[in-house]
């Protein structure tokens, strides 16, 4: 094989370890297509000896693969091997689907699809096939903690910030993404931890020239131009924190958005959220995603990374069960006060029920009998009695005068007996008639003659 050829696959070997999957692609796929044109050229120049049934058979069991000391005309090896050539051919299809399972994944988080952005970054992280470089790793990380912070899930966007951070402490992308979501749920004082070691980087970096670590390693897009404009957005938003903890807002978490819940949730859905955060972020298991990742920093190793993982998921930890304090004795103190509430309305309408029970029983009430004129009894000459209570008490009405008929001679004894048993008092025409009639009988003896009777209206 040329020397070339050689070059480009190790090259592309060599940037894959680094982490620069991009172009370990481009180097691995020149290889490849000029190792297959310096087979292509070199096999029209074969001998049919070349092609014999020893060589044949020696070549099905390894390859086509010629010996060790074959060398075409020009002095090189003309084929690899058919162990590094398979090597070779897995890393490249490795490469192509890492780079298009991370592509998906950025397409679905610039289109408004966070789950599905979460869905492919945990494909790349969690496979088992293949290793990763810690590089692309972080990146990928830092991505999907961006699409989980899209989903309104904070804890597990803070907990892939936090093992970017373990891989790479002077990962700038990571430590921004870190203090933007500390700041977003209330956490003000570990916002501006992460802010002070920022712009510690930031210094380094306009000190030295260069961006922190080596120059080949990729820091998610930051360039050395910016840092300038950044570490004086850096030093006002550091300024503006430091006055609002110093004014008392340093511990207004807001626990509601950490745990993913929503304010006023039931005891069940607290719990349930708990229970999954907890089952994903403790600390023992903070440690399992470095297990397929390669380190090509000789400074840090597996154990370091461990550790750092492991201190950053603890804090991590006592945060969200403190939140859970807290949400659950808000959610205890709703139940009692809805408990309290059905009680008071249970009183209210079995008092009202009582009330209406008492009205529909009680006997109906009449308003009382208006007070009666006093006046004499005609007929037995003293005052009549009142009517008994309960009894609507009528005035009858005066009768309307009649018309008097003329009296006969034959009626005249009949009145005047009724005159003297009775003997009442009679006012009006009548008693005037009977007053005559009375004066005749005293006299004696005048029935025989007529009596002046006067034909007017009588009153009876």
């Amino acid at each position: 094989m040329p020397t070339s050829t050689y070059r480009y696959l190790v090259l592309g070997q060599a940037c894959f370890h680094l982490g620069l999957i991009e172009d370990a692609m481009v180097l691995l796929q020149t290889g490849r297509r000029l190792a297959s044109a310096a087979f292509r050229r070199e096999s029209v120049c074969w001998s049919d000896d070349s092609f014999s049934s020893s060589s044949s058979s020696s070549a099905t069991a390894a390859a086509p693969c010629v010996p060790s000391g074959k060398t075409s005309s020009s002095g090189w090896a003309f084929i690899i091997p058919a162990t590094e050539s398979e090597a070779v051919s897995q890393l490249l299809a490795h490469v192509k689907l890492l780079l298009r399972r991370r592509a998906a994944a950025m397409a679905a988080l610039d289109a408004g699809l966070p789950a599905e952005a979460v869905r492919h970054f945990s494909k790349i992280l969690e496979a088992r096939r293949g290793v990763l470089p810690h590089p692309f790793a972080a990146a990928c990380l830092v991505g999907r903690a961006a699409a989980f912070q899209a989903s309104g899930r904070p804890a597990d966007a803070i907990a892939d910030c936090n093992r970017a951070l373990a891989l790479d402490p002077a990962y700038i992308p990571a430590l921004r993404a870190r203090a933007d979501l500390l700041q977003s749920v209330g956490a003000l004082a570990d916002c501006l931890r992460d802010l002070d070691h920022l712009k510690l980087l930031y210094d380094a970096a306009l000190r030295d020239g260069k961006l922190p670590g080596p120059r080949w390693r990729p820091q998610g897009g930051v360039r050395y131009r910016e840092i300038s404009g950044a570490h004086r957005k850096l030093t006002a938003r550091i300024q503006g924190l430091r006055g609002r903890v110093a004014a008392g807002e340093a511990c207004n978490i807001d626990y509601y958005l950490l745990l993913g819940v929503r304010r006023g949730c039931t005891r069940s859905e607290l719990e349930r959220a708990h229970l999954l955060l907890s089952l994903k972020l403790k600390p023992d298991r903070a440690v399992v995603f470095g297990e397929r990742l390669e380190l090509v920093d000789e400074h840090r190793d597996l154990e370091a990374v461990r550790d750092q993982a492991r201190m950053s998921a603890l804090l991590l930890y006592r945060m969200l069960q403190k939140g859970y304090s807290f949400v659950m004795s808000a959610v205890l103190d709703e139940e009692a006060a809805e408990r309290q509430r059905a009680k008071d309305a249970a009183a209210a309408a079995a008092a009202a029920a009582a009330a209406l029970a008492a009205k529909q029983e009680a006997p109906k009430q009449e308003p009382p009998p208006p007070v009666p004129e006093k006046s004499e009894n005609t007929e037995s000459g003293r005052p009549r009695s009142p009517p008994p209570p309960g009894r609507a008490q009528t005035a009858k009405p005066k009768p309307k005068p009649k018309a008097k008929a003329a009296t006969t001679t034959a009626t005249m004894p009949k009145a005047a007996a009724a005159v003297t048993s009775t003997a009442p008092v009679y006012q009006g025409v009548f008693c005037r008639d009977m007053a005559v009639v009375g004066t005749l009988l005293s006299r004696g003896g005048g029935f025989d003659r007529a009596l002046p009777v006067k034909c007017e209206a009588m009153s009876c």
